[in-house]
């Protein structure tokens, strides 16, 4: 049988790091911008194309991003050439960016979206139009009134999942919105 060895750790909460003995210093990169005392943990590239980088505490990264030019040091024929190739690449479409997910502003999922499709809506609807558009459209294709329609009970079903699902996320929001007051 092994010897018991005594150990430096008494328990939870672990002080020490794991399989480490001692108490090691942690070594902290500073801020590659002179006179600066703070953690360099932002990495900014130190010319275009190359693997060199300074690494920057976040006040001094956001005023290097913002002076920073892609294009300097290139002729302007080589910077007509890349800025033609952006403008023409289907990734730097500005647009492409904000609108991948399909129409509406953002705040919709894409469950929401499809929801409000089947309830012909647009997708700045308010609760109060979502509201009207199932009444009316339940009323329309509920299997009371369509008796031996399967297609009706069908739209029915996906009428009240599609309201169900504006619902729960109108009600998530309301609930968002009081906590964060």
């Amino acid at each position: 049988m092994a010897k018991a060895t005594r150990s430096d750790n008494w328990g939870f909460p672990r002080w020490s790091s794991y399989g480490a003995k001692g108490t090691a210093t942690a070594r902290i990169r500073l801020c590659d911008r002179e006179g600066c005392n703070a953690a360099g943990d932002r990495p900014a590239p130190k010319a275009p194309n190359r693997p060199d980088r300074w690494y920057f505490c976040e006040p001094h990264a956001a005023e290097y991003n913002k002076n920073w030019n892609y294009f300097a040091g290139l002729s302007a024929e080589e910077a007509a050439r890349q800025a033609a190739e952006a403008e023409d690449g289907p990734a730097y479409r500005a647009s492409a960016h904000y609108q991948w997910a399909g129409p509406g502003d953002g705040t919709r999922s894409r469950d929401e979206m499809r929801a409000l499709d089947v309830l012909d809506l647009p997708p700045d609807a308010d609760a109060a139009a979502v509201k009207a558009a199932y009444r009316r459209m339940a009323k329309e294709n509920h299997p009371d009134v369509n008796a031996d329609d399967k297609e009706a009970a069908t739209r029915f079903q996906q009428i009240q999942a599609s309201y169900d699902v504006l619902r729960k996320a109108d009600e998530r929001r309301a609930a968002v919105a009081s906590a964060t007051i």
